[in-house]
């Protein structure tokens, strides 16, 4: 008899305004299962990104199907897993663990979250030369899935001195090309008076984090611009890049998407996508709750 009942949750710090428990719960509810979605915040627990390994073995022994992880424990997540699919061997990093007949089981949905919402809502736009702010854990499933939807030319922007040439080096390793190289932030001028589009996959633009990631000055109108922030889905990034003509894409279609393919892990039932894409701008409308 098939399972219709799960359990299932999400670890990562500040995770309180996270829209997962509503999309996959209301998506369980319209296929008639029964899931619930719990948050596990780090930061209220008063734990590093270290105790992740703690709490997923947790997780498997009171009987979870599963987890979703976040910031700042993608990383971490790896080295408690015991098995690895393709994607999160290839970026280093998890966001979706299934627990199966005892084992870890580590998933990356961002990378496809995101090459299916690029692909939807930008199917059609130049990726000669693509140039992206972040090289964080989102930042890595986002140059992996540019890289799997054919980018010729990757230039990866970090402020963090280290990180965009650490991912960099992984990712062409790991592909057996040299598509990915990495630039400082005041090579920006210069490279974007020549690319094709612009990805924005810092922290920058979210409600606790406001403002522009990079000098408004910089956009030009044959720029496409691509969001991995989704609360707000207008970002002040996005708000200048359509007031000045560019092509754009909001982070909602990566947080339905990777979600998606996060549910079919953990239920073994593929939802409705455009289900999920229609509950995005009303959940993220939505009070947040108070922390």
């Amino acid at each position: 008899m098939s399972k219709d009942s799960f359990l299932v949750g999400l670890i990562g710090a500040g995770v309180g305004p996270s829209l997962s428990p509503a999309l996959h719960e209301r998506e369980a509810d319209r296929q008639g299962l029964r899931c619930l979605y719990r948050l596990i915040d780090i930061d209220r627990l008063g734990v590093g990104p270290e105790a992740v390994g703690e709490l997923l073995r947790a997780a498997r022994d009171v009987g979870y199907d599963g987890l979703n992880i976040t910031h700042p424990c993608k990383r971490h997540a790896v080295e408690h897993m015991d098995a690895l699919d393709e994607h999160a061997e290839a970026v280093g990093a998890v966001n979706t663990v299934v627990f199966q007949d005892g084992r870890a089981i580590g998933h990356n949905t961002d990378i496809t979250g995101f090459a299916a919402a690029f692909t939807r809502g930008l199917p059609h736009v130049p990726t000669n030369h693509v140039v992206q702010l972040g090289a964080g854990g989102a930042g890595a499933a986002v140059a992996y899935a540019l890289l799997t939807l054919g980018a010729g030319r990757l230039t990866l922007v970090d402020a963090v001195p280290g990180a965009a040439t650490a991912l960099a080096d992984r990712l062409n390793a790991y592909r057996g090309d040299d598509r990915i190289s990495t630039a400082s932030p005041g090579d920006l001028p210069a490279l974007l008076a020549h690319a094709d589009g612009l990805v924005h996959a810092t922290p920058t633009g979210m409600a606790a984090h406001p403002g522009l990631p990079l000098p408004a000055e910089l956009l030009t109108p044959r720029l496409w611009v691509a969001e991995v922030v989704y609360r707000p889905l207008e970002t002040e990034l996005l708000r200048m890049a359509r007031k000045l003509g560019c092509t754009t894409l909001d982070g909602g279609g990566m947080a339905v998407f990777q979600a998606v393919d996060a549910f079919a892990l953990f239920t073994g039932r593929r939802p409705d996508a455009e289900r999920m894409l229609a509950d995005m701008p009303g959940l993220v409308a939505a009070p947040q709750p108070d922390l």
